[in-house]
């Protein structure tokens, strides 16, 4: 099945109110979530609920007719500056009118879920993002050379 197909779906879902689990793909949110290891539940997103998008946020939003779920890192009013977690070159930028919806949940290949309002989530998060570049990429390439990708 393509992307367009299963995203058509995802948002149709989504905007039905109802909650979506996807399996990830993609290194771009190492370390924590994981290419074909680690699913997410995305929930649906209220105009409310964009208004009130925080930093720290991981949200699924269209990009250059692609979707993507990253972090979001910086918000200058409408205008939502989001970045992988494993990236520390490239960054996106898309309107709050982009985000399809925000991911609620990591499920992890055991079956262990972790809420992304819990207060482990949040502060584990916070220390990943705190890290100097430098260090996250030592970091992230120790984890790929050890098989953790």
């Amino acid at each position: 099945i393509s992307n367009d197909i299963f995203f058509a779906q995802v948002e149709d879902l989504l905007s039905e109110g109802q909650s979506v689990v996807i399996r990830v793909k993609g290194y771009s949110m190492r370390p924590f979530i994981r290419n074909e290891r680690t699913q997410v539940r995305i929930a649906p997103i209220t105009d409310l609920d964009r208004k009130n998008l925080c930093i720290g946020d991981i949200i699924l939003f269209r990009y250059k007719g692609r979707h993507i779920m990253h972090r979001i890192r910086h918000i200058e009013c409408d205008k939502i500056i989001l970045a992988g977690d494993g990236n520390y070159r490239i960054w996106e930028e898309c309107l709050r009118q982009d985000v399809v919806g925000i991911v609620s949940d990591i499920i992890y290949f055991n079956g262990k879920s972790i809420s992304c309002q819990s207060r482990q989530w949040r502060c584990i998060s916070r220390l990943w993002v705190s890290l100097p570049q430098l260090v996250r990429r030592v970091i992230l390439g120790i984890l790929w050379r050890l098989g953790i990708k």
